[in-house]
């Protein structure tokens, strides 16, 4: 096990534990885009961090999933500009930078919550994946080996009214000549 004392002197871990461990500074959770045009602040604790393979997510991040963390939207501050959003569905938007592009948030229409991207936080370390939803679309030689909890599309029954808005996919495969 990694000795706290030694790895707060090397920063490692500060400002993620309280306690003894040195280097510890209460504060918020932070992140933002690449080129810095758009900074948040959660002061909260993330929730329901979950991967999600589902083909919609894929596409918004431009992944083959999507890492997100969830923010209580009363508990967000966006402290530098704020994001640009794309209705991808009547059920959700989505935030990313318009300056350089960045996917930043998935918000549900309704939701306590606003979904952050894991990869947008300053300390990505502190979003520990809880489960795996829309597991259907995960691609078959994509093998994340653990125990979390998975759950697919189906099993919530919200999605069968919801229209999505984002350029479909062809049903044959497109080639070039």
């Amino acid at each position: 096990m990694l000795d706290p004392t030694l790895a707060s002197s090397h920063g490692l871990f500060e400002g993620l534990f309280p306690g003894p461990f040195g280097n510890f500074r209460p504060g918020p959770i932070t992140g933002g885009c690449q080129c810095g045009a758009v900074r948040y602040a959660v002061h909260a604790p993330l929730e329901m961090v979950h991967y999600c393979h589902c083909r919609m997510c894929q596409r918004a991040v431009g992944n083959v999933f999507a890492l997100t963390a969830g923010a209580p939207r009363e508990k967000l501050e966006w402290v530098k500009g704020a994001p640009s959003i794309f209705k991808s569905s009547t059920m959700a938007e989505r935030g990313f930078c318009s300056a350089c592009g960045t996917p930043l948030t998935v918000s549900y229409h309704g939701s306590l919550f606003t979904f952050l991207t894991v990869g947008s936080l300053d300390r990505p370390v502190q979003a520990k994946p809880e489960a795996h939803y829309g597991i259907e679309s995960q691609m078959p030689w994509l093998n994340i080996i653990d125990t979390l909890p998975r759950e697919t599309t189906s099993d919530d029954p919200r999605l069968d009214a919801m229209d999505i808005f984002q350029y479909p996919i062809p049903l044959e495969p497109v080639h070039s000549r």
